[in-house]
């Protein structure tokens, strides 16, 4: 499994090495390693552990900026692969770019404690091998407004339209009257990115995380009505290389915390609502 996530990991990384290399001002790369032991998934009672690793690069030009990010969570046997008694596998794929609405038309937008206004646009992409099957491609598309927050902090707000298709493959979604493969209700989605650095007892810290509230509405493959989603991961983050007198910005380790309402949509039903704490290990390279 390491093996094929480091295969994407790879074509990602060689498709953005293949843009031109004066149209890159900057980039970063790193991996980090998650793990919690309270995660959730639909329809089960049981809390689920899973490892997470994660590959993301961030790169900035004259007119904006890239984020890539390839994912691998893999979950305990309480989440098992279909037909197997270990732990699913699965792979998230994100990726966003921000136009500066600034930068295109070549004048400041900034007002108050806003910096820039962008249009962001967007992928996700998923599969994992569990019974459910899930193939979810989901696109989005909207403004961002980039707040005030000195360098390397940042606030990012969004106003999304999402639209997904996904898969079912349990037996119920193949049923006469029923949908195995469904485009869902687009829909509009409120998201929220930060970064905030300072410091404890001189030790560079990052308070760091993302929300996202999804206004879903329709139904799913079997006609039940799709709730709103409501999902946050947050992380405060210490420099690990600057407190040991070593490289900063270059390793770092902290705690987090995910809080998700309403799972991939869905209400009423065991799995559906996530509050972990988690560890994480990230390496900047």
């Amino acid at each position: 499994m390491l093996r094929t996530l480091m295969t994407i990991v790879a074509l990602v990384a060689g498709g953005l090495a293949a843009l031109p290399a004066h149209a890159v001002d900057w980039q970063d790369n790193s991996l980090t390693y998650t793990t919690g032991n309270r995660f959730t998934e639909p329809a089960n009672r049981s809390p689920v552990r899973k490892d997470i690793l994660e590959f993301v690069h961030v790169s900035g030009y004259s007119h904006g900026m890239n984020l890539a990010s390839v994912k691998m969570l893999r979950s305990d046997d309480i989440d098992p692969a279909k037909d197997s008694h270990h732990g699913a596998t699965e792979f998230y794929i994100v990726y966003r770019h921000l136009l500066s609405l600034g930068k295109v038309f070549d004048q400041s937008l900034a007002v108050g404690p806003i910096r820039d206004v962008a249009l962001t646009a967007g992928f996700d992409w998923n599969s994992k091998d569990n019974r459910f099957a899930p193939r979810k491609r989901l696109l989005v598309l909207g403004p961002t407004l980039r707040f005030k927050i000195a360098p390397p902090g940042f606030l990012d707000v969004s106003l999304l339209m999402a639209k997904e298709w996904n898969h079912c493959g349990l037996p119920p979604c193949k049923a006469p009257g029923n949908e195995e493969n469904i485009g869902f209700d687009a829909y509009p989605m409120l998201h929220a990115a930060w970064r905030v650095p300072f410091a404890i007892g001189g030790v560079p810290v990052r308070f760091e995380g993302f929300l996202a509230h999804a206004f879903r509405t329709g139904e799913d493959y079997t006609g039940r009505p799709v709730g709103e989603e409501f999902l946050m991961r947050t992380a405060l983050m210490a420099d690990v290389g600057a407190a040991v007198g070593s490289t900063p910005n270059r390793f770092f380790m902290g705690v987090g915390y995910e809080m998700w309402r309403n799972k991939f949509g869905n209400q009423d039903m065991p799995g559906v609502d996530t509050n972990t704490p988690t560890l994480h290990a990230r390496w900047h390279f």
